[in-house]
């Protein structure tokens, strides 16, 4: 059982995806460690949950208090129950859905973001070259929450056209790897 864990929505219990072949959840406890690292950076900021499966990401920090969120995943079924869940727990007027590939959302969009969380499949490849299309949509001073296995690799920096990623925490828990990326806008030559 997921459920938003604090905030004005604490409690409320999520609903998901039938099968991990289609999604796969965050932890209870990767979740409740990330946001206790994010804990003041949350307040009002504006959050970007890529692959967001049930949406749990993008509504807890929503539940603690951010801004606005938009929430992306390629499965039309994902995104309904995203809806489901926001309409749930009364946070949908802070949100926005976009039904479409992480790649090409991030290709098309000017939005910028304070947090982003991206949680592809594992295994699948995604984040080496998704990593400096998410620096480009980021604030300076902005968090990138990645989630992975523990034997993927990734960069310690990643430069973007003007946003650098660089490694801030790496943190495991059993079969489950967390990057936490700091923003920084900078000069790329």
């Amino acid at each position: 059982m997921m459920r938003i864990v604090t905030g004005k929505a604490r409690g409320y219990r999520l609903q998901t995806l039938p099968g991990e072949d289609t999604t796969r959840p965050t932890t209870e406890r990767v979740k409740e460690s990330v946001f206790s690292i994010l804990q003041f950076e949350i307040e009002g900021r504006t959050v970007l949950d890529l692959f967001a499966g049930s949406g749990q990401m993008g509504l807890e920090a929503l539940s603690r208090g951010a801004a606005f969120a938009v929430f992306v995943d390629s499965s039309k079924d994902a995104c309904e129950v995203v809806k489901a869940n926001a309409r749930g727990a009364k946070l949908d007027a802070q949100m926005r859905i976009a039904n479409t590939d992480a790649i090409a959302f991030c290709a098309r969009t000017s939005e910028r973001f304070d947090i982003a969380f991206l949680d592809p499949p594992y295994r699948a490849g995604l984040l080496p070259s998704l990593l400096p299309q998410v620096a480009a949509l980021m604030k300076d001073g902005g968090a990138v929450v990645c989630e992975t296995d523990i034997v993927t690799p990734l960069p310690e920096r990643v430069d973007g056209k003007e946003m650098s990623l660089v490694l801030e925490k790496e943190k495991r828990y059993g079969k489950t790897q967390v990057w936490i990326y700091r923003c920084k806008k900078e000069a790329i030559e």
